[in-house]
């Protein structure tokens, strides 16, 4: 089905056409097969890079293409709706560049055209085996050496961890607490950084997750971003950016689920005419359309307050949160509308099914979601 969008200059259209052509062509076509060999698409990503589709959020003086968010994430969208694991590449990839185009010194920003042309593609590495949510108490310790920081310790579920050549790196290097906690930029050929072996994952099996372990790995003092105890000040600050990316993806592979219901709704005959017309399940699909439209609303209108510069940190946290349950409502409805048919690998929307759950898990749980946003609540 087409989406009717509203956009804010004539190159946005331009883009959302070159990223649909890009994804019906590129995308669409490989999903299931590499989903089911769990190997990654890195000639892909290299691919939406030379199109200019990593950078758009960053400046064009770094590598960038300058775009509002808002259209950044129709974009991302568009991806999802033909292949989840892709569009959840790109997501981190832009989040895994964002510390260094934000916080980041003129000189160190010297690395990031290779980074958004996606030559060089990142890892976002937060999460431990011992802290996932609670990401101010990580124990990856970075001592100062001379010219440079000795990294120990063990990250966990790190998107790109086999395949990333570069990491984001939150350590702590103070005391406890998030002021402790720095950000350092190490490359993938750091001795001492050790990639374990992919998790094996119930979707994105595309997508390779594992702990990377740190064993006085020696990253340089300039790799520093943004001075010691800047960490978890970056961190949360590239986190809301990350979660509209997420809702993106959501929001995509939701209207996939949806089209692909309604399509083998409109040609499957019971009963001698198509199941679309009986009003139990044409309810159920006129309900999965208005919660998807309800989802890329909100997370557009969360993209335009970061757009004008305005606070958005609660708003995105709804915008995940929505939008990731109505991916996993929608995705579940799907395979019920297929019946039988919707439970075999035949038809995608099993494999929408199993990837919509991690979306409602990375980039904080949307339990972590409605933390936020009650506290939001409580303090008026």
């Amino acid at each position: 089905m087409t989406v009717d969008r509203i956009l804010p200059t004539d190159e946005a259209h331009d883009l959302l056409d070159l990223a649909t052509e890009l994804a019906d062509r590129e995308l669409a076509p490989r999903a299931a097969g590499f989903e089911e060999r769990a190997e990654f698409p890195r000639e892909v990503l290299r691919t939406l890079g030379r199109a200019g589709l990593l950078g758009l959020p960053y400046a064009e003086e770094h590598g960038g293409a300058a775009q509002p968010y808002e259209v950044y994430l129709q974009v991302l969208e568009i991806l999802a709706s033909r292949w989840l694991a892709v569009a959840e590449a790109v997501s981190v990839h832009t989040l895994s560049c964002y510390p260094l185009a934000q916080f980041g010194t003129d000189e160190q920003r010297k690395l990031l055209p290779a980074m958004v042309g996606g030559e060089l593609l990142g890892a976002y590495c937060l999460s431990e085996p011992q802290g996932g949510s609670d990401a101010a108490a990580l124990t990856t310790r970075a001592v100062r050496d001379g010219d440079a920081y000795l990294v120990d310790g063990t990250k966990a579920w790190i998107t790109h961890a086999q395949v990333a050549d570069f990491y984001n790196i939150f350590c702590r290097t103070g005391g406890p607490g998030p002021k402790g906690i720095s950000c350092l930029l190490a490359d993938r050929d750091t001795p001492g950084i050790a990639p374990q072996a992919a998790e094996r994952t119930m979707g994105l099996r595309a997508s390779p997750v594992a702990q990377i372990a740190f064993d006085s790995a020696r990253v340089p003092a300039e790799r520093l971003i943004g001075g010691e105890g800047a960490g978890f000040t970056i961190a949360m600050s590239a986190l809301d950016s990350g979660r509209l990316g997420i809702a993106a993806c959501a929001v995509g592979l939701a209207q996939a689920a949806l089209d692909y219901a309604v399509g083998y709704a409109r040609e499957r005959q019971q009963f001698g005419k198509a199941i679309i017309d009986f009003q139990g399940l044409g309810f159920t699909l006129a309900d999965l359309a208005t919660q998807i439209s309800a989802a890329r609303a909100l997370t557009l209108a969360a993209a335009r307050l970061r757009d004008a510069g305005r606070p958005y940190s609660i708003e995105a946290a709804k915008a995940k949160l929505f939008a990731t349950d109505v991916a996993m409502r929608v995705t579940t409805d799907a395979v019920q509308v297929l019946g039988g048919a919707g439970y075999v690998a035949d038809h995608p929307v099993e494999r929408y099914m199993r990837e919509a759950k991690v979306l409602q898990i990375v980039e904080g749980t949307n339990q972590i979601q409605r933390l936020v946003i009650s506290r939001a609540l409580a303090k008026g």
